[in-house]
């Protein structure tokens, strides 16, 4: 039967770990599972038998594409000694391969978590290891990943490279961490997981259908965590962030597709059966005191809150401060600055001097991502105090170089301009 929407995203991950598996080779099992599914959609484009198990189908498939490959190497490796032997996996017995799979389905592991506690190996720098999980479990563009992180598409790209060598040499084959190995991988795994989710906030704002909505693909992989580490208060602290920010996320634009200011949003729109399972999440992290106990303290604040202006900034500010000490990044001080304005827009311009200048030493010297989120903290303060001539031109400015579309649309309002 054809492929339904969102059975990609659950399908892909179990065709990449039972081809990893098989083939030795992540690097492999990404290339050949592609093969497969453009099969299948050839496949069912032509008129073909339905498919029942796409995942079944196109691991079949991808199995037989990698030992045709592998048998024609072999015939020239021996026909022609004199050709450098290819960097290719070489496929254990299929027997411990079997063994394997069988010791993780007892075991009840996600497919995608496998994936991601592999892409999180020691053996490869921190670095290397966000860009590798981000890119082969997550799904995010080389762009995509490169913006997120702050650094060059090219860097990026580069990591990716030097991620899938270094886990190749260092364990010669596919390896699915034990508990202890995966416990050890945990933070980085939660903080891939948040990467996806942070791309998804900024990049899709009103996605289209469930293929686009990466937001909802982190919370599935959230889900998944939490019934491994149910316990955990970083992990349902991740979860609480986002199911929060998914909460939330109908109130983000307008019926033509237009940004919203957070004083403009209608707050009857939000999605209440996930603000209070958010809620329940981020009281449980209150426990610990990592990371993302403290980002759902803070969306939290954010959720409860019954109007804008109710908001208690002051105590958001505070918390930021906390988490600029635990996960130092301009992203977090942009943020801090931004809630520490808003407790004192009361008193006016002449009080937010000190705030705006550092905003504008962000807008300067950030990373790209950084730098928009302090260009649009500084345009939106002069709007709010009044200065509309100043923020015009910089939403004017603004609108030229974002690349999402209700962000553009918003800017290009506020720069009073008609969005083409």
């Amino acid at each position: 039967m054809p492929l339904g929407t969102g059975e990609f995203e659950e399908a892909w991950p179990r065709i990449v770990r039972a081809l990893a598996s098989f083939t030795g080779s992540l690097d492999d099992a990404e290339e050949y599972a592609a093969e497969a599914v453009a099969r299948a959609a050839a496949h069912e484009r032509d008129g073909g038998r339905p498919i029942e198990s796409y995942a079944a189908w196109c691991t079949s498939v991808a199995k037989r594409a990698w030992l045709d490959d592998v048998r024609r190497r072999t015939v020239e490796r021996r026909l022609t000694p004199e050709l450098a032997r290819p960097e290719v996996g070489t496929a254990s017995d299929p027997s411990e391969h079997t063994a394997m799979d069988a010791d993780l389905s007892r075991e009840g592991l996600d497919d995608r978590l496998a994936l991601l506690f592999v892409a999180c190996d020691e053996a490869i720098s921190p670095a290397s290891r966000m860009v590798l999980a981000l890119r082969v479990v997550c799904g995010l563009t080389v762009p995509e990943i490169a913006g997120h992180l702050g650094v060059q598409e090219t860097a990026a790209a580069a990591r990716l490279t030097r991620a899938k060598r270094a886990l190749a040499e260092a364990r010669g084959a596919f390896h699915v961490p034990d508990a202890v190995e995966r416990e050890r991988r945990l933070p980085v795994v939660i903080a891939c997981v948040a990467g996806m989710f942070t791309v998804a906030h900024r990049t899709v704002l009103d996605p289209a259908d469930a293929l686009a909505d990466t937001g909802r693909q982190a919370l599935s992989i959230a889900d998944a965590l939490v019934a491994a580490h149910p316990d955990d208060t970083e992990v349902r602290g991740l979860r609480a962030v986002i199911r929060l920010g998914l909460a939330r996320r109908p109130g983000r634009v307008d019926r033509t597709g237009t940004g919203l200011a957070l004083d403009e949003v209608d707050r009857s729109r939000w999605d209440t059966r996930l603000l209070r399972a958010g809620l329940d999440d981020a009281t449980f992290a209150a426990g610990g005191d990592g990371r993302f106990a403290i980002e759902a303290a803070i969306a939290g604040l954010h959720s409860s809150a019954a109007t804008f202006e109710r908001t208690d900034w002051a105590r958001i500010a505070e918390l930021y401060g906390a988490l600029e000490d635990r996960w130092p990044s301009p992203s977090v001080r942009v943020a801090r600055l931004v809630a520490t304005a808003q407790s004192r827009l009361v008193a006016g311009p002449a009080a937010l001097g000190d705030v705006e200048r550092e905003l504008a030493a962000l807008e300067r010297d950030a990373p790209a991502y950084a730098s928009r989120d302090a260009s649009l903290a500084l345009a939106d303060l002069e709007w709010r105090t009044g200065r509309r001539e100043p923020a015009s031109a910089r939403y004017r400015d603004l609108a030229e170089v974002v690349a999402v579309e209700p962000l553009r649309r918003f800017c290009l309002r506020r720069a009073g301009l008609t969005p083409p």
